[in-house]
């Protein structure tokens, strides 16, 4: 079977693209057939070596990944081959940049049927960012303020989905290129982040702050004081530590999103109801995943963009 994988960490160069052996699935596995699978900041991360989730050589990327089952490993039940299925794939191991993978049975859930199959591959890690941050580590509930700064994202525009949803009055900073999309989310104010002062902008303070952005230290450790005592600073920005502000019982929180089955389950029955949007801006051959994780490297991707073997 045709795979992208690399044999060493290093720059894009190191991605290969050729023929390697089709997996067999083990006790508690299926192996599906690819239809799509998502790029994410993380698989640069891990390819480059400076993510700390330990792979083995040579290693497959993709983590996100669509497709229909096509072999059943011993002890799984509730799956037939041909099922139609979405997963997010441990980080650790081989990942969808394939035209076969091996997934374990208990991350696998049934896709959303409103929107191609191959789309639904944008959905699971970043979805369960959004919901993670929101949810479990912000403890958002209906009728609190959020900040998102950098909701532009792909992950900010699930969170400012899923808040509004929620029944939070959502405040989301943008650039101007993609404002009207987190209006069209359903952001109740945007602030362009470009032209003002966040502080200065805001008309009261916040529950929850979620930043989503790569920022400076000294100007995340300022915008704490958009959050009211009690309230919390959640970031997905692992590379930087979550500022608080103890003295006024402000709590910090770091998202690590995780698998799970049962909650990604919820966000595909959003997805068919027509609650949850899902946004794919490119669509490419896996043949060019190494030039889309170039493209990563050098801070020039916008958007979601799915890989097709």
């Amino acid at each position: 079977m045709k795979a992208v994988q690399f044999h060493e960490v290093g720059g894009p160069e190191v991605l290969q693209y050729g023929e390697v052996e089709q997996p067999t699935p083990a006790a508690g596995q299926v192996r599906l057939r690819v239809a799509a699978s998502a790029y994410n900041a993380a698989d640069n991360g891990m390819r480059a070596g400076f993510l700390p989730i330990p792979i083995q050589l040579p290693h497959v990327p993709g983590y996100d990944v669509s497709g229909t089952v096509d072999a059943i490993g011993e002890g799984v039940t509730g799956l037939t081959v041909g099922d139609a299925v979405i997963a997010f794939l441990p980080m650790d191991r081989d990942g969808g940049a394939a035209e076969y993978v091996i997934a374990p049975a208990d991350a696998v859930v049934a896709a959303p049927t409103s929107i191609p199959l191959a789309d639904a591959a944008a959905l699971p890690s970043v979805a369960l960012t959004a919901w993670q941050a929101l949810f479990d580590d912000g403890r958002l509930t209906a009728g609190q303020r959020l900040l998102v700064v950098g909701a532009g994202g792909v992950v900010g525009k699930y969170a400012v989905q899923l808040a509004k949803r929620a029944g939070a009055h959502v405040i989301a900073t943008a650039s101007p290129r993609s404002a009207d999309a987190v209006r069209a989310a359903g952001a109740d104010q945007v602030i362009d982040h470009t032209d003002v002062d966040l502080l200065d902008a805001l008309d009261g303070q916040v529950d929850v702050l979620l930043n989503l952005a790569p920022i400076e230290p000294e100007q995340f450790a300022a915008d704490v004081a958009a959050v009211r005592d009690g309230g919390v600073v959640v970031s997905t920005t692992a590379f930087m530590a979550t500022p608080g502000d103890e003295s006024r019982d402000v709590r910090a929180a770091t998202v690590f999103v995780l698998p799970n089955r049962e909650r990604l389950t919820e966000l595909v029955a959003l997805v068919d109801d027509g609650a949850l949007t899902v946004e794919v801006t490119r669509r490419i051959p896996l043949a060019e995943l190494p030039a889309l994780h170039a493209e990563g490297a050098a801070g020039r991707i916008a958007g979601k963009v799915i890989v097709l073997p």
